[in-house]
C-alpha cells in the first residue's frame, strides 16, 4: 500500500506499552504492530498537573522507544484516574489497591490519558489527551476485597479495570469508555490524522 501517494509503503506500528488493555484494543480495531513497552521511569517526569503528566509521559515513552527504529509508528500512551486533587496512578500492593477503591467508593472520579503518536520516516509527532468521567458504586469493604484478591486491581491506575471484573463497580461513565480501559481511540484516529496518517486506509485493507 502506498501511503497518500508519496511512493512510502505502509510503515510498521509499534505499541509503545506493555498494557494487555492498550494492545486488546488495537487488535480489536484490526491493527497490526508489535509491541515494545518504553522502560521511562514515570517519576523521572516533572510536570504540573495530571493532563500534564499524562501528556509528558506519552511523549517521553514515544521518543524512548522510537531511539532505534526506522520507518515506525509510534504509539504511546499514560493514564491516571484523578479524584479531586489526587492523582491515583496504579497501585503498589493490596494494601494500596484496596485504599484507592475505598477513596473512589460512591464518588465521581475522571480517568485522564495522555496519547502521543511519532513517526519514525517523517519525524512528525503529535500529542493529545481524554478526559472521561466515571461514577463509582458504593462498595462494601468486603466486596473491595474480594475484588483485590482477584489480583486484577494490580498494575490498573486506579486500581480497577472497567472492561474486567471491576466493570461491576462502575455505574455510570461520561466520555470515552475506550478512555477509561485507557487508550482512547477516536482520539488516537484524530492524531493519527494531526500527523498525516490516514488509518483508515490500514485498519480497514483486505
Amino acid at each position: 500500500m502506498d501511503l497518500h501517494g508519496t511512493g512510502r509503503r505502509a510503515p510498521g506500528f509499534v505499541l509503545a506499552s506493555a498494557s494487555p488493555a492498550r494492545a486488546d484494543l488495537l487488535r480489536q480495531i484490526g491493527l497490526r504492530f508489535e509491541v515494545l513497552p518504553s522502560k521511562i521511569r514515570e517519576d523521572d517526569i516533572d510536570s504540573k498537573g495530571p493532563i500534564d503528566k499524562v501528556v509528558m509521559l506519552s511523549q517521553a515513552k514515544a521518543k524512548h522507544t522510537a531511539r532505534s527504529l526506522i520507518d515506525k509508528v509510534i504509539i504511546a500512551a499514560d493514564t491516571v484516574v484523578v479524584l479531586g486533587d489526587e492523582i491515583l496512578g496504579k497501585p503498589e500492593d493490596e494494601s494500596e489497591a484496596f485504599e484507592m477503591l475505598s477513596s473512589l467508593s460512591g464518588h465521581w472520579h475522571h480517568v485522564v490519558t495522555g496519547v502521543t503518536v511519532l513517526d519514525t520516516y517523517t519525524g512528525a509527532a503529535s500529542s493529545s489527551h481524554e478526559i472521561t468521567g466515571v461514577k463509582m458504586r458504593e462498595l462494601s469493604d468486603d466486596a473491595i476485597k474480594a475484588y483485590v484478591k482477584s489480583g486484577e486491581p494490580l498494575g490498573k491506575a486506579g486500581a480497577y479495570a472497567i472492561q474486567g471484573r471491576g466493570g461491576v463497580f462502575v455505574e455510570r461513565i461520561e466520555g470515552c469508555y475506550f478512555n477509561v480501559v485507557g487508550l482512547p481511540l477516536p482520539r488516537l484516529v484524530n492524531i493519527f490524522y494531526d500527523i498525516g496518517i490516514n488509518i483508515y486506509d490500514e485498519l480497514f485493507r483486505r
